[in-house]
């Protein structure tokens, strides 16, 4: 059926919903339809007459009421555009309504989640629907996980395809973590235990692969010879989706691994890091304890322009394909905020405009719009190069 809008953003109210608000205001196409989404209709007009300062033409942007309680409404919003993007998490709470709405509809989706759970119960409860309608469910559209996932699709477009492949990535930054990103971490390390069942489910349904291996590189803490730093292991969502593209592209070739780390430079560093995830994680286990940590941070604030303009991000990617070495790089500014803003924009306008595979269902980033999200970052700003050819 037709659709009155390109794209939708729902939760545009939020910190990030705001920026990723109006980073749409000043790059979206000036033929695009699209329209603001939120369960408060007068806080959606504040964000809209702001918008209207960037862009005048936004002061027509359409305005949807749609709560993430309300099964009906996010139906409605679904069935209204080709694709939505969202920020309103932490997804495991409030996310899976919409997912199920545009599974059911046949409309693109992208969030910004780094959390595995939901990805994982998602994939459970509706992948297979949306294989059915064509809708693409694409999680993990900010710094989780984009410039890891893209990076390595990057890097494995220079490699030969039919040799193994090994990558390890390498994450230097100097940020604040976003209020979403650190209320989906609290809950996480809170619900280890139903996670563990969900993920263990996924595995047990998941079709095996046949003639071609995905897996890990190995995972210890280190000091890096080359680098001259500490080299972390860092347990994010990030190899997970690197590796889930890798299965759904044959491209990564017949043996594909891949190690994930924060780069540090001082031991003091490391163990400060250690001893407060393991301070948090234990922390977490307690109702009390969990809600006075969700506390410290609440998901409608952020740091300001300047805290966030002196903020960045790198990824190193270190790959060897038989005799072949390689060093790629992705990197950015701030990667809580601005360059996730730009990342989640960016996909949505993908999905929106662009040419894309022909694949439906739960997609990674790199699997879902590839070539064409790849050369719309590039072409926004963020850096992808290679640094040592093969």
């Amino acid at each position: 059926m037709p659709r009155s809008h390109d794209l939708v953003l729902f939760g545009a109210t939020g910190f990030t919903g705001g920026l990723t608000a109006e980073y749409l205001a000043r790059h979206a196409p000036a033929s695009a339809r699209w329209a603001l989404a939120g369960r408060n209709l007068v806080k959606l007009d504040a964000v809209r007459t702001r918008l209207a300062a960037i862009n005048p033409a936004c002061a027509k942007l359409p305005l949807i009421e749609a709560d993430s309680g309300d099964t009906a409404s996010l139906l409605s919003l679904a069935e209204s555009t080709k694709a939505v993007i969202t920020t309103v998490g932490p997804y495991v709470h409030f996310g899976e309504p919409l997912v199920a709405a545009c599974a059911a509809a046949g409309t693109q989706y992208a969030d910004l989640t780094g959390e595995p759970e939901f990805v994982d119960r998602m994939w459970l409860k509706h992948h297979e629907t949306a294989k059915q309608t064509g809708a693409r469910l694409v999680h993990c559209c900010g710094f989780d996980s984009i410039p890891h996932d893209l990076g390595v699709y990057y890097t494995v477009l220079q490699l030969p395809d039919d040799v193994p492949i090994r990558i390890n990535a390498y994450v230097s930054l100097d940020a604040e973590f976003s209020a979403g990103t650190y209320h989906s971490a609290i809950n996480a390390f809170g619900r280890a235990g139903q996670y563990a069942g969900v993920a263990m489910e996924r595995r047990r349904r998941e079709a095996p692969l046949i003639d071609r291996r995905i897996g890990s590189s190995p995972q210890r803490l280190r000091r890096h010879p080359e680098l001259g730093t500490w080299v972390v292991p860092f347990p994010t969502i990030d190899p997970q989706v690197v590796k889930r593209s890798a299965t759904m592209l044959e491209r990564y070739g017949p043996d594909f691994r891949y190690g994930h780390f924060l780069q540090m430079d001082k031991f003091s560093q490391v163990a400060k890091l250690i001893g407060g995830v393991g301070a948090v994680a234990i922390a977490s286990q307690l109702k009390p304890a969990r809600n006075w940590l969700l506390g410290r941070k609440d998901s409608g604030e952020g740091p300001s322009e300047a805290k966030r303009s002196a903020s960045w991000f790198r990824v190193r990617f270190h790959a060897v394909a038989g005799d072949r070495r390689l060093i790629t790089e992705v990197r950015g500014g701030d990667p809580g905020y601005d360059e996730t803003a730009r990342m989640l924009g960016e996909s949505g306008l993908s999905l929106a405009f662009d040419r894309l595979p022909k694949r439906a269902g739960q997609l990674t980033p790199a699997a879902a719009m590839g070539d064409a999200l790849l050369k719309r970052l590039q072409r926004s700003g963020l850096i992808f190069r290679t640094v040592e050819p093969a």
